[in-house]
């Protein structure tokens, strides 16, 4: 293979015009109704009544009353619960998944979806409050606690923390699973840790439609979150000031939230990819850590290591004659971190840690092998293959150990008993789907209710792929082009509700209130997603051997998909943003039809409105696909590329 006819990725400079898109749509969409907020915050007066500028007078007010900091603390309080479950279930039941083998990982995964498919905090809210209704018996009946002002905070936390238990292990589980495969696993546990937990408190400052339906939303001293005063301040007393600058606070929080999770994350190195077939590093025999000079006497060699005099398949040392991996390099193949524009030179040596003999880089396929399969005798690193060309240790076709009969019991287990708790804690929600209901919605209503969301969905998940694409494998700042993200990191868990105050006054000034414009959410560009993506492109430009078409691009669109499924399902069950913009009953949402029937009009609506069956069964095919298909085959690590780690899983 010469030079001439490897993969030439595009330059770093069309990085740049990929991440234009992000930028602009993290202008317009959120950096702009930031800076709006802040300035409504300062000024006093409401639609009726002529604004002024008060300076610091609103914040004196919630400050100095303490309001606002009993709504934090109690914000805070509902997640209490959940962040346990999350630290600590998820990582366990992750754990026993991983030890179990494949097909119990992989149905693992695929009973773990229902939950966050299923999941809509209005039919939560409203299979709950069927508690209150005289003759009701079981978990149901927490709900009484509701009534009485005093009992109405703990009432709500136990509420909280029972129907969200089944989603947030989900979600957890299917954040840890990925660090278990990619090596250097304590580390990479230890940050993934620190992002859910930080997402989990995130969460909670922006509750909403949970307390708001339980609770009125706006107790203040009881059951009030800042979310609910936002609102109350807001949109029921006509104070647009004393919103934002509830808003306002609530931002600056999840500001520095999002700052301190991109910094971990950034400065972890953390990387994701696709690991090829379905070995994990925790199916693989433990072996001692490589020591080179004990193997050179031994006459062995590290996978993909060469020992003085001899050398790794399909790589030459400089100097030498004879075809070689490093030609490319010579020729100008750039690629991922480590190369001149942050590349990592195609064929270019590294050391290996420990030792100064340097190794082919271990995202390098081999000398024949397809961009990223570690070549057919599984000469890179990452393939496990010795040089010898036969598979060892845990690559494709090793004779690596299994999951032991123990283990595979452990983790069936294990499953069986969190779909059990979780079968329990939601069954208010399973009983409330057979009740009778005062409505049970029209077409108009999914048609406003989904539409709108496939469209945000596509939008801000689009934009934030090509950013990915820029930032992650084309490395315009060479290997500190993840420091790229800290720009958008501010918004990294601010949702809608921030910056609804700001969202609302410009629908109204563009006229576009009560318009089915106005349904779609307004943020341009998904952080998480951009985030997310940006960590697999970059893992995925590693291993791709220069070939971004084939190696990143074509990989890395799965992802974008499930991110828009993911983001759809987000979308349809706020209630908050369809809330502000629609008041035409023509245009109401499922959420905000139950919120409508269950708060002004005294009736029982539909606890299935907001999850109908079409869209359950597509969402729970498409998102089985994408756990049995691509999912299970994640893997995530912190730290460069073949530390920390003896068994990480084989590349893509």
């Amino acid at each position: 293979m010469t030079s001439d006819s490897l993969p030439r990725p595009p330059s770093p400079a069309l990085g740049w015009v990929l991440l234009m898109p992000a930028g602009l749509g993290m202008l317009i969409s959120l950096l702009l109704p930031t800076v709006q907020t802040i300035r409504l915050s300062l000024e006093s007066g409401g639609s009726l009544t002529p604004r002024k500028y008060v300076g610091l007078d609103n914040y004196a007010q919630l400050t100095g009353a303490g309001e606002v900091w009993a709504a934090l603390g109690f914000s805070l309080s509902l997640v209490l619960m959940p962040l346990l479950v999350a630290l600590v279930a998820g990582p366990l039941l992750a754990v026993a998944l991983d030890r179990a083998g494949t097909w119990p990982r992989r149905a693992g995964l695929v009973v773990l979806s229902l939950a966050p498919v299923v999941f809509s905090p209005t039919a939560v809210a409203v299979s709950w409050l069927y508690g209150l209704r005289p003759g009701e018996s079981g978990l149901v009946t927490l709900a009484t606690a509701l009534r009485d002002p005093a009992t109405a905070p703990s009432g709500l936390r136990l509420i909280v923390a029972a129907a969200t238990f089944g989603v947030v292990c989900a979600l957890a589980v299917m954040a840890f699973l990925p660090a278990l495969r990619g090596g250097a696993v304590t580390r990479s546990m230890i940050v993934v840790g620190v992002v859910v937990a930080l997402a989990t408190l995130a969460a909670g400052l922006q509750t909403f439609t949970l307390s708001a339906l339980l609770t009125g939303g706006a107790r203040p001293g009881g059951a009030q979150t800042l979310a609910g005063m936002q609102y109350a301040h807001a949109f029921v007393q006509g104070r647009p000031g004393m919103g934002a600058a509830v808003a306002t606070l609530t931002g600056i929080v999840l500001g520095v939230l999002g700052l301190v999770a991109a910094v971990v994350v950034v400065a972890a190195g953390v990387r994701l990819w696709v690991a090829q077939g379905d070995e994990s590093g925790s199916e693989e025999a433990y072996e001692p850590a490589y020591e080179p000079v004990k193997a050179a006497a031994a006459g062995q060699t590290a996978p993909g290591q060469t020992v003085p005099g001899q050398t790794a398949p399909g790589w030459t040392a400089p100097g030498q004659g004879g075809a070689s991996q490093a030609g490319p390099a010579a020729g100008g193949h750039e690629f991922g971190p480590g190369a001149p524009r942050g590349g990592v030179a195609y064929g270019a040596a590294m050391p290996v840690p420990g030792t100064e003999q340097p190794v082919p880089y271990e995202a390098h396929p081999g000398a024949t092998g397809a961009p990223g399969s570690g070549g057919p005798t599984g000469g890179g690193l990452a393939g496990g293959g010795a040089a010898g060309g036969g598979p060892v240790g845990g690559g494709p076709g090793s004779g690596g150990r299994g999951a032991s009969v123990a283990g595979r019991a452990a983790g069936i287990a294990a499953l069986v008993a969190y779909a059990a708790v979780a079968l329990v804690l939601t069954w208010p929600w399973l009983a409330a789907l057979t009740r009778p209901s005062s409505s049970p919605g029209g077409l108009a209503v999914h048609v406003n209710t989904w539409a709108p969301a496939v469209i945000g969905a596509v939008v801000s998940v689009g934009v934030a792929y090509l950013g990915a694409l820029g930032i992650g494998a084309l490395r315009p700042l060479g290997r500190r082009s993840e420091w790229l993200l800290l720009p958008f990191a501010p918004w990294l868990f601010v949702g809608v509700g921030p910056l609804g105050v700001a969202g609302w006054t410009d629908m109204r000034n563009l006229g576009l209130i009560d318009t089915f414009v106005a349904l779609v959410p307004p943020v341009l560009v998904s952080v998480p997603c951009l985030f997310l993506l940006t960590l697999l492109c970059r893992g995925l430009a590693e291993r791709s051997g220069g070939d971004f078409a084939g190696g990143v691009v074509r990989p890395s669109l799965p992802m974008a998909g499930i991110l828009v499924l993911v983001v759809t399902l987000l979308n349809g069950q706020d209630l908050l943003w369809p809330l502000l913009v629609a008041h035409d009953p023509g245009l109401t949402t499922a959420p905000v039809t139950q919120f409508l029937q269950l708060r002004q009009y005294g009736g029982w609506p539909s606890a299935g409105l907001s999850t109908p069956l079409p869209v359950v069964l597509v969402a729970l095919l498409a998102a089985g696909a994408a756990q049995v298909l691509y999912l299970h085959r994640l893997a995530l690590r912190a730290g460069a590329p073949g530390s920390g780690s003896r068994n990480p899983a084989p590349a893509a």
